[in-house]
């Protein structure tokens, strides 16, 4: 009997959390953008100071447990807003979209803002991305068109 359940993700699922952010990057037509080492996100997820937590979504057939999908976030800190939810990736799998698995992982998240008592949750999505933003529209997510992404390479 198949089913899907929501767990926070362990440090020995880190090697199948790097397959899907790899499978994310070529989705995102940008394979080669993906520089970190297998040791620095393990280190950032388990290591001594651990800068992002994330849920998995995990597919159970037969006894056999298989990471369909992941949700990674951090805590950011709006001068404004407080403490936020920051939305690092969302993936599920190819051939496991359609089923709902991204919902699960995204109504678990915001029972993570409730349990944290954050103020919100932000995250960006790709202009081009219309499947991501059909989903998030079906959230009530707002878009803001009026703040630019920055970023510096060191």
């Amino acid at each position: 009997m198949e089913k899907i359940t929501i767990r926070d993700v362990r440090k020995e699922d880190c090697p199948r959390i790097m397959e899907l952010i790899r499978e994310l990057a070529v989705y995102e037509k940008a394979p080669e953008a993906v520089t970190v080492t297998f040791e620095e996100f393990e280190a950032a997820g388990f290591g001594e100071n651990p800068v992002w937590k994330a849920f998995a979504a995990v597919h159970t057939d037969n006894g056999q447990e298989t990471i369909v999908g992941f949700a990674l976030y951090y805590i950011r800190y709006s001068t404004w807003k407080g403490c936020r939810l920051y939305l690092e990736d969302l993936v599920v799998t190819e051939s496991f979209r359609g089923k709902r698995i991204g919902h699960l992982l995204f109504e678990r998240l915001f029972e993570e803002v409730r349990e944290k008592k954050f103020n919100g949750m932000n995250w960006q999505v790709l202009e081009w991305n219309e499947p991501a933003i059909k989903f998030y529209k079906k959230h009530n997510a707002s878009f803001d068109p009026e703040w630019w992404n920055a970023s510096i390479d060191l």
